[in-house]
């Protein structure tokens, strides 16, 4: 039978469950077991798709399409397996779902209530992928923090599965804070305690406390919180602030939570832990031989999470090389024609980042057009790569107005436009084309060089597309469609012949990059600014 854990927060949001979660899961993973983990929103949406990068970082899409919270793709990122639609859950997708059975008469004319019916469609989600049978472990995050009113039903639904299941099939791991006072020069446990309280108060117990602090715990903290938390005291793990994300696992190995989770299962029989790629992973991001900078030109710089994956890629990609990438954020709204060799002169290789919208778009454009001139190693995504397109339909074909009608409805030359079956689109929340897609390559291009194949396939996450009136024009003039998708012509891919790596895609490669699969359109892009480095004299060890 699935095992189920659930990991929920306290004190304050932030501590990082997500990651606490991956790293058990990469644990339990690397004995043999089969793991999955999903996510339980507790806001009304029924999907981040809609939200501000500013509101929610950025908005991570899987195979199937479903736009989700970001945690996915560290789950994916460690795990080196595809999440999907089922695991990520909102209260507005559980809300929508009860409504609609109500229309339809479902519940047979009684009165609709948050118990039973929210909390048993709660639970049945929780259930879900447990009962495909693919899974010996489930692993669930309760997003927001106990205590929060709109967290309530979710903390419920859990302990209703705790009192349903046997005793060995069930675990719940709260994360908490245990913060440090300069003045008093000690750590605190009365937020732990409070927070443990509040949690038993909603009838839910933990079995493990994982406890993040800036300074080591002690044996007498942890039996202190071991006692006033109802704990065994090796059920209290500390959980240190790290250097990378990547050694929490290592940390969590050490701490032995894989271990007491086992047992408290009752799971039998599992090997020890095989963590050979991720330990030497981990050596080449530790003690790269070289360094390179990256210029990140976007408009939501101010929350690093807007670019969560993209920054994550570049890790992966950093370690492969060896190498270590420093990113230097450059808002593309600040951006002129005047400033832009004095913002973008020190680097060795520009990334143009996604994004929606008019604002900003000059200064991205402007930042193409100097690396296109000055040979930096480029790479566009999305609309970074439309960019890219309407940069050289402007300066090179001289279509001075060239633009696209995502910013200029009425532009004589409409470079890129809005997709054809996006036209009849009104709803904006999951309308867009979003998923996975194939892309064939074309022989003896950069593209086809980097992936080492002819046909591949992407997440895409966008309305407008590159307008195919015009790629005659930009072949001729030296900008290659090097990859389209096979059913549909659409241009996946762009890149220029005349430059030593300038490479445009309409998807998002960095949603595919994982530790043990770095993408490798990011491992390229790097190889090619540690070059650019190396023929300026700039790479530093």
């Amino acid at each position: 039978m699935t095992k189920y854990i659930f990991v929920t927060g306290g004190v304050t949001s932030s501590l990082g469950k997500g990651i606490i979660a991956a790293s058990l899961a990469k644990l339990l993973q690397s004995r043999g077991l089969k793991v999955t983990i999903q996510k339980f929103d507790p806001y009304i949406n029924v999907d981040p798709g809609t939200l501000n990068p500013y509101e929610h970082g950025e908005c991570f899409v899987t195979e199937d399409g479903a736009e989700t919270d970001l945690d996915l793709g560290h789950y994916e990122r460690f795990l080196n397996i595809f999440t999907s639609q089922a695991n990520n859950v909102t209260t507005g997708r559980i809300y929508q779902t009860v409504i609609n059975k109500e229309r339809e008469g479902a519940y047979l004319g009684k009165t609709v209530q948050v118990i039973p019916h929210i909390t048993d469609e709660i639970k049945r989600r929780m259930l879900l992928l447990g009962d495909t049978g693919n899974y010996d472990i489930v692993i669930t995050e309760i997003g927001g923090t106990v205590g929060d009113i709109e967290s309530l039903p979710f903390v419920e639904a859990v302990r209703q599965l705790q009192w349903e299941m046997e005793e060995e099939d069930c675990l719940v791991v709260h994360l908490t804070l245990i913060p440090y006072l300069k003045a008093a020069k000690e750590l605190k446990t009365k937020p732990t305690q409070h927070s443990v309280k509040l949690m038993s108060e909603n009838g839910v117990h933990p079995d493990i406390i994982v406890c993040r602090t800036e300074r080591a715990l002690n044996q007498e903290l942890k039996k202190k919180i071991a006692l006033f938390c109802n704990v065994k005291t090796e059920a209290v793990i500390e959980a240190m602030d790290a250097s990378s994300i990547y050694e929490v696992p290592l940390k969590m190995l050490n701490e032995g939570l894989d271990v007491i989770v086992l047992k408290k299962l009752q799971i039998n029989g599992y090997s020890a832990p095989e963590l050979g790629k991720w330990k030497e992973f981990l050596d080449k991001l530790k003690y790269p031989s070289g360094k390179v900078t990256i210029g990140l030109i976007g408009k939501y710089i101010e929350l690093q999470d807007a670019y969560k994956s993209i920054l994550e890629s570049f890790v992966h990609a950093g370690a492969m090389n060896e190498c270590k990438v420093q990113i230097v954020n450059v808002h593309s709204e600040f951006v002129t024609e005047e400033n832009v060799a004095e913002k973008l002169g020190n680097l060795d290789g520009l990334l143009v980042a996604p994004g929606f919208g008019k604002r900003g778009v000059e200064g991205k454009i402007i930042a193409v057009q100097y690396a296109r001139e000055k040979k930096l190693p480029f790479f566009g995504i999305c609309l970074g790569m439309q960019m890219a397109a309407i940069e050289f339909a402007r300066n090179v074909l001289n279509l001075k107005d060239a633009h696209s009608t995502e910013m200029d409805e009425n532009t004589s030359n409409p470079v890129i436009d809005l997709m054809e079956d996006q036209k009849a689109v009104t709803t904006k929340g999951g309308t867009m084309r979003l998923g996975s897609y194939p892309c064939e390559l074309k022989l003896g291009s950069l593209a086809n060089a980097i992936y080492g194949q002819s046909y591949i396939s992407e997440r895409h996450r966008h309305r407008w597309e590159f307008n195919n009136a015009y790629l005659d024009r930009f072949e001729k003039a030296g900008m290659i469609a090097s990859g389209k998708n096979p059913a549909t012509g659409l241009v996946e891919i762009i890149e220029l012949k005349d430059h030593p790596f300038f490479i445009g895609v309409q998807y998002h490669p960095e949603l595919k990059s994982t530790v043990e699969n770095p993408q490798p359109i990011f491992v390229n892009f790097i190889k090619a600014a540690r070059v650019f480095a190396e023929s300026k004299g700039t790479e530093k060890k």
